[in-house]
């Protein structure tokens, strides 16, 4: 009877296990033939069809498939951008709830830099929260930020908080630290898409063409370019008077006393004077002054080296830029240091060597577009000396307009100096008639002396 017992209780377990299997399974194709059909409508852009599959699918097997929240965040999107403003509020809430609920089905695929800067976005364009609020959310996302990815989170994050600092909730100092941080992003940004423009524009100037998917390539980083520099100069205009010597001159000197001892204000002191060019100050001596004796480092070499070329000193100035590049670590200020050392051979007419120095910094900041006019610069200025006859010698110009064009792809806060820098270059080089008239089309002048280079002449 026992032995009956329980192979019969075997039997009932067993037969509940198989109908347990059979329903999940039974609920699995069907989330399968949901999500499918949901899916390829999506993909196909048919989101009227696709919506209520999808729905489906997150109410009955939420954690299915995570590509149903990237499709139904697609959609919803859509909508958004087609809706009357009376409605857009409504429908940012749902991609909102939509990306809580992504977040709590699939947390190891859902990034805090790229869903909580999203949330952030939506509910300052639809004036959600309160200014605070709407910070924090940024801020958490930001502690992210490999994830915290697009130029217009940039540029709100940074917004909000000087909004904040306005109305007394954020220091100043806040500010300068994330604004910063923030321009070292955008500058890292920068220099991806000016490399990716000047090895393409180089490839363009030797006369090869362009593969479709390069076109394509150079084009998306030239557009990008356009937009960090937009997101720039709107967060300078939000800083504002933050940002003029004739603020933070006196902030800094009402603040040195008590804060002398505090490196990290120090630094930021320091730094903010130098990167706004006040630096003709006993307030910057004095900060720098005590930031050397507290934590000598390749800024301070910097620091010094300004100071030392401030009063005509220019062979201290320069053992302080060679201590800062060899110091520095970070590749904008390493770019930075370069330049500088680059101007002061300049300055003592050593062209050959600042023309290194400049292509060094330009090794670390390809977006450093001021690099590439100052060798323009000093090309242009030896044209009558490094070429061997007339034409020659106004046909270095030609390599003049290019780095001056260089300069405008890959740096559009100088663009417009470039183009006319271009332009007054070209007008200089030789003519299509002298061209003719000397059977030059097509062919390649040597440039010798210091430039050391060689520039092709335009085809008729």
């Amino acid at each position: 009877m026992r032995l009956f017992t329980k192979l019969g209780l075997t039997s009932f377990i067993g037969c509940f296990l198989s109908l347990g299997i059979q329903a999940q399974e039974t609920v699995s194709d069907e989330c399968k033939k949901n999500a499918s059909l949901g899916i390829e409508s999506a993909k196909a852009k048919d989101y009227q069809k696709a919506k209520p599959y999808l729905e489906t699918v997150r109410k009955n097997c939420p954690q299915y498939s995570l590509a149903t929240y990237q499709y139904s965040e697609r959609i919803l999107r859509d909508e958004l951008k087609r809706a009357p403003e009376a409605n857009k509020k409504s429908i940012a809430e749902s991609i909102i709830s939509l990306l809580e609920e992504r977040k709590t089905h699939f947390s190891s695929k859902t990034p805090i830099g790229d869903y909580k800067s999203d949330i952030a976005q939506l509910m300052t364009d639809y004036n959600m929260g309160t200014t605070q609020e709407r910070y924090e959310l940024f801020a958490t996302a930001y502690k992210d930020k490999k994830n915290f990815k697009g130029p217009k989170k940039i540029y709100s994050i940074f917004s909000h908080l000087i909004d904040l600092q306005k109305s007394g909730n954020k220091t100043v100092n806040d500010v300068f630290t994330l604004y910063d941080d923030l321009m070292d992003k955008i500058a890292f940004e920068e220099n991806r898409m000016g490399a990716k423009i000047s090895k393409y524009s180089t490839k363009e100037e030797n006369g090869v063409s362009l593969l479709s998917k390069e076109k394509k390539s150079l084009s998306k980083a030239e557009n990008n370019l356009k937009v960090y520099n937009q997101v720039k100069n709107s967060m300078n205009a939000k800083l504002g008077k933050l940002a003029n010597c004739d603020y933070l001159i006196p902030l800094f000197e009402g603040e040195f006393n008590t804060k002398k001892n505090d490196i990290n204000w120090i630094k930021n002191a320091s730094k903010r004077l130098y990167k706004k060019k006040c630096t003709d100050t006993p307030i910057f001596t004095s900060l720098v002054t005590q930031q050397h004796e507290l934590a000598p480092s390749a800024s301070t070499a910097k620091y010094l080296a300004k100071l030392a070329e401030q009063r005509k000193d220019l062979g201290l100035a320069a053992k302080y830029y060679d201590q800062a590049i060899e110091l520095e670590t970070d590749p904008n200020e390493k770019a930075d240091a370069y330049f500088q050392r680059a101007m002061s051979f300049k300055a003592k007419g050593s062209y050959g060597k600042a023309k290194n120095y400049f292509k060094k910094a330009l090794e670390f900041k390809p977006s450093f577009g001021a690099a590439y006019l100052q060798i323009a610069n000093m090309i242009g200025k030896s044209a009558n000396s490094c070429g061997t006859d007339e034409f020659n010698k106004r046909a270095v110009y030609w390599l003049a307009a290019k780095y001056s064009k260089r300069a405008g792809k890959v740096d559009l806060s100088v663009a417009k100096n470039a183009q006319k820098t271009t332009a007054s270059y070209l007008s200089s080089a030789p003519s299509k008639s002298d061209i003719f008239t000397k059977g030059m089309q097509g062919k390649t002048v040597s440039v010798g002396c210091w430039i050391n280079e060689s520039v092709k002449v335009p085809s008729l």
